[in-house]
């Protein structure tokens, strides 16, 4: 399966790595990579206990574009 994750860095220099569509699939590292890296593991490890408790593995996200 492939994702589509989002990489911000946060205001101390941490890259905080995200994908909403899987709750509690976030992560963190020192670099972009690491980052990355880390995201892999927690989205495997999220899907596995999620199958594990017979929940959907992913929820419904929608993007809004809002104008402020």
């Amino acid at each position: 399966m492939k994702f589509i994750i989002t990489i911000t860095r946060d205001e101390e220099g941490v890259y905080i790595a995200d994908y909403p569509t899987i709750p509690g699939s976030m992560s963190q590292g020192k670099t972009e990579k690491e980052a990355q890296e880390n995201i892999h593991e927690a989205i495997k490890e999220c899907l596995e206990v999620r199958s594990e408790k017979g929940m959907l593995l992913t929820v419904t996200r929608r993007e809004i574009e809002v104008t402020v």
